[in-house]
């Protein structure tokens, strides 16, 4: 039903990642990928959803002048906010292991921006999710990552992988979010574009 209403956009997800993929399966939206390389780097004064709104808009900018008539392309991008310093994805294990360690026993932010890019018009949404970490022990960050390598991932973490079933005690807001997509947002504004 839901694919039917939308048969009129043609959906572009910007992104290589199998997770942001696998949901729009999961919504039951046909998406082409088509991911083109943008050098990710933002202005030192962006903070907190600051940061993945520009990101967002600069992957789109890649775009803008082939775009068709029904074309809608989707870029997001997501990070981990903690103690007003953004957690990007780690260079290397000892990077991963300091942020995993600053983050145990605490709270962070998940904080994933969605940019809509039309032939006339862009929207950017974002929503956040607010994480909280048991204390984790060294034995538990070292396996975690030398056994799943999360290095493409912001803050080191996958919620979905061992590190999220066994280290996360609560989380306020949308799970979806911290996977990598606010799929109510994307639903919703999927939906306004065609009412």
């Amino acid at each position: 039903m839901w694919n039917k209403r939308l048969n009129g956009l043609h959906i572009i997800l910007a992104s290589g990642s199998p997770r942001r993929k696998k949901f729009f399966e999961e919504l039951d939206l046909e998406v082409a990928i088509d991911v083109r390389p943008v050098d990710e780097v933002y202005p030192d004064h962006l903070k907190g959803r600051e940061i993945p709104d520009y990101l967002a808009v600069l992957k789109a900018s890649k775009f803008k002048e082939t775009l068709n008539e029904n074309d809608v392309v989707i870029t997001s991008d997501t990070v981990v906010w903690y103690k007003n310093e953004s957690l990007a994805k780690p260079a290397d294990g000892n990077e991963a292991y300091e942020m995993l360690r600053k983050m145990s026993n605490d709270w962070h932010e998940v904080i994933t921006s969605v940019c809509f890019t039309t032939s006339v018009k862009q929207t950017v949404l974002n929503s956040t999710t607010h994480v909280r970490f048991k204390e984790l022990s060294d034995e538990e960050i070292w396996y975690y990552i030398n056994t799943y390598k999360p290095f493409d991932k912001a803050g080191a973490y996958g919620i979905q992988e061992w590190i999220g079933l066994i280290g996360i005690e609560e989380i306020k807001g949308s799970h979806a979010n911290v996977v990598g997509l606010p799929t109510h947002l994307v639903h919703k504004t999927l939906m306004g574009m065609v009412s």
